[in-house]
């Protein structure tokens, strides 16, 4: 499964739309890296797709349509310039074909975006054409009569091959691959940018050129002469010489929260306005270069480390919110170590962008939820690659030995377990995707079987019709969450205390119904398979209802103090 930036950088157009498939990354794919042959695929179907229903929803021409699209994306990241780019290069065929009444899967495969292979299944989208296959592929060729332009086709184009790019490539996809900030003037893993791992990720840096100055630290000499841990709180207060970190935070046990996630805990996800033609306007893609310097997630909003109000409404808070409304000496102190496509076994190859020194730092609250990729894959066997609990006792077992070595005396660690996914299927698959809302011609079994065919499925195990498959991968996922369960209960470590919480969505969709919602209203509605804000937020609350009444140590006290707080600094800095 690949990583985001494959398609960002590399495949013009194609880096629009394709996200979905690509949100449980390969942990080694970078800037550099060119987009699968399967993902190329899903790309220039949606793609097209799109283009034909702009064109359909406004009554307009495909040329009018291709350049409304264009119009509609903003001038960052070259958006803009480089669709115009892609419609000079491509816009004639697609007009010839679409005027032909060719679908986007024959568009696609005409264009060698997609690709049937000797003995390999075809792989569509949309139902097959009244005419046979070969005839309406070779009667497409005719239409077009040559191929475009190698040098574009099926995402050739680099960006990061260009000299002036190469150097800021290679620095975005170190920063990506290790899940620290692209921008960190004193390298202590903190930034002032928000994206490319800056503080939508993690606190922000009150102090960018010292090292020593950064959230989560214990206060320097009580922070009498500046902010060493960027909660805001400093100096003295005039009135008895005593200092404000001492009097406010001094006792008041405070604590960070760390997640160590996949892409659900960093919150991929797409907005559907990006793939509905109906919804699309100027203000449609305002947030993509946000989300694109941010890997298609929004950690800003996510369940366990987001710093900004729901967008989904609900009353509820993350984890962190939580923590500091609980005492405000906890301000900026998060860590959301998320990356798409973590699992069990890659997790150690940015496990080490943890900020959290045993020595000068305040405890933690890590979270530890890997809570699908060790059993979800886009093979189209995916049995034989699921992770098997052995395996997953040996990574798990590594994972905490590290975090015993550096957290700090006194910090927790809560281990998640995996859900039971077969929800996706059984609430999701006779509903139309957005991409099929007009036409009434998608539903969300049509994308699963087209991403499974191409094999980029985020989980062909719980995304298919295969009720044997489903139960198969269901077993292993709860085989998974036994091993958990038996770690915390028979493990102990000097540096912390060891929790196990189910993943429990079935609670969560009781939660939700007695609101008067849905089940399909938690998933997220472009891709068919992450949690999505709702849903993460009412899992938090859940969580935090269980350490509130289970175990309340791990929350720390609340601090009497906070109204003073308040009044003396304010909003202490903001995030």
């Amino acid at each position: 499964m690949k990583s985001p930036w494959k398609v960002l950088l590399a495949a013009p157009l194609l880096l629009l739309l394709p996200f979905l498939t690509s949100a449980p990354a390969a942990h080694d794919d970078g800037p550099g890296a060119r987009p699968s042959r399967g993902h190329s695929c899903v790309g220039c179907v949606l793609v097209v797709s799109v283009i034909e229903q702009l064109a359909q929803v406004h009554n307009s021409t495909v040329q009018a349509s291709m350049e409304r699209l264009c119009s509609y994306l903003p001038e960052k990241l070259f958006l803009k310039a480089t669709c115009y780019l892609v419609v000079r290069t491509f816009g004639p065929d697609i007009i010839k074909l679409l005027s032909a009444d060719m679908n986007a899967d024959v568009v696609c495969h005409t264009l060698k975006f997609c690709h049937q292979g000797p003995g390999q299944p075809l792989c569509h989208l949309y139902p097959l054409p009244k005419e046979a296959w070969k005839s309406t592929l070779e009667k497409a060729r005719q239409i077009v009569k040559k191929p475009p332009p190698l040098k574009y086709s099926r995402g050739g184009s680099d960006i990061c091959s260009l000299p002036f790019l190469a150097k800021v490539c290679q620095e975005i996809k170190r920063a990506i691959k290790n899940a620290v900030p692209f921008r960190d003037g004193d390298s202590d893993n903190y930034s002032v940018s928000p994206t490319l791992r800056g503080y939508h990720w993690r606190g922000r840096d009150c102090n960018d050129s010292d090292e020593m100055a950064y959230p989560g630290r214990r206060p320097d000499h009580w922070d009498v002469h500046r902010d060493s841990n960027c909660n805001g709180i400093w100096g003295v207060d005039p009135k008895d010489g005593i200092p404000y970190e001492k009097k406010f935070c001094e006792g008041s046990e405070p604590r960070g929260i760390v997640l160590l996630g996949d892409s659900a805990g960093a919150h991929f996800h797409i907005p559907p306005e990006w793939l509905t033609a109906s919804l699309m306007s100027l203000k449609s893609f305002f947030n993509l270069p946000t989300a694109l310097t941010d890997e298609l997630d929004w950690p800003q909003l996510s369940g366990a480390t987001g710093f900004l109000n729901a967008t989904s409404g609900i009353k509820e808070n993350s984890i962190y919110l939580r923590l500091r409304k609980r005492n405000h000496c906890n301000h900026r102190d998060y860590q959301n170590i998320s990356k798409n496509g973590a699992s069990s076994q890659n997790l150690e190859t940015f496990l080490e962008s943890l900020s959290r020194n045993p020595l000068l730092d305040h405890p933690a609250i890590v979270i530890y939820a890997m809570i699908g990729n060790d059993v979800c894959n886009g093979k189209s066997d995916p049995v034989p690659e699921m992770t098997t609990p052995e395996q997953f006792y040996s990574k798990v077992m590594e994972t905490l030995k590290y975090l015993n070595a550096r957290l700090p005396n006194g910090s927790h660690v809560i281990l998640y377990g995996l859900p039971d996914g077969t929800f996706l299927w059984d609430n999701l698959h006779n509903r139309y995707h957005p991409l099929g809302q007009l036409n009434r011609d998608v539903t969300y079994g049509q994308l699963y079987a087209f991403l499974s065919c191409l094999q980029v499925s985020p989980c062909s195990g719980w995304m298919t019709a295969n009720e044997t498959l489903q139960t198969l991968t269901s077993q292993r996922a709860a085989q998974l969450s036994n091993t958990l369960k038996k770690i915390a209960t028979s493990q102990k470590f000097t540096s912390f205390h060891l929790y196990y919480v189910d993943f429990d969505f079935q609670e969560i969709v009781k939660k939700w119904q007695k609101r008067g919602g849905q089940p399909w209203q938690l998933l997220e509605p472009v891709d068919g398979f992450h949690p999505n804000e709702v849903a993460s937020l009412l899992l938090v609350d859940g969580l935090w209802d269980k350490l509130r009444l289970q175990w309340p140590q791990v929350l720390g006290k609340e601090n009497p103090f906070n109204t003073q707080i308040e009044q003396v600094f304010g909003d202490q800095g903001g995030h």
